[in-house]
């Protein structure tokens, strides 16, 4: 593994049409009512949260791309293009579940011509080791909360509005990684000076 490059965490996800529902207050006596469509149209997210493996002053990154339906190979290789150019060409190792679409032939072909990408894998049913799962989790608990937009505009809206919020706080990222006990050399947090 190259120990100049970007470790970058990447997960897929998916929203709907379908209210994400959450508890929330209302004055006693008024149970509050969530009126929506019953309404199947989804879109998929993908995010990819990069952290530099030798110099945490470069900060977290984040990267993401919504589309309606589902990822397969094809999307996940426009997506990588994406990432390419957001990294602007510089080492990237990337950590991944066992997704079929991530391990399909098509995929590792395309992958052998890149010589900015290494991909390693995630082990086998360990969500709780990738970072990008708290940052869903924090997106469907605030903006997605309780939404019942009527066109996939609406959750497109509210998810670029919780990415806005989570890369205006620099901490946030960081407090993911943190959350799943994996760390990145060198282990100084980035909020310590560096004459501490």
């Amino acid at each position: 593994m190259n120990t100049r490059a970007w470790i970058v965490f990447l997960d897929e996800s998916g929203v709907s049409l379908l209210p994400q529902i959450r508890r929330t207050y209302a004055p006693r006596g008024r149970t509050p009512l969530l009126r929506h469509r019953l309404n199947w149209k989804r879109a998929s997210m993908a995010g990819a949260l990069g952290y530099h493996s030798t110099d945490p002053e470069r900060g977290a990154r984040l990267c993401f791309h919504l589309k309606p339906g589902s990822y397969d190979t094809t999307a996940l290789i426009e997506v990588l293009e994406q990432m390419k150019t957001f990294y602007r060409g510089e080492q990237v190792v990337l950590v991944w579940d066992g997704l079929s679409a991530h391990w399909s032939r098509a995929m590792r072909a395309w992958v052998a011509e890149q010589d900015w990408l290494t991909l390693e894998r995630l082990p086998a049913y360990a969500p709780e080791l990738n970072p990008v799962e708290l940052l869903w989790s924090s997106l469907k608990k605030r903006e997605l909360a309780n939404l019942a937009g009527d066109h996939l505009a609406d959750v497109a809206d509210a998810t670029e509005q919780g990415i806005h919020r989570i890369n205006h706080n620099p901490q946030l990222p960081w407090s993911f990684l943190a959350h799943t006990g994996l760390t990145i050399h060198p282990a100084r947090p980035p909020n310590l000076r560096k004459d501490q």
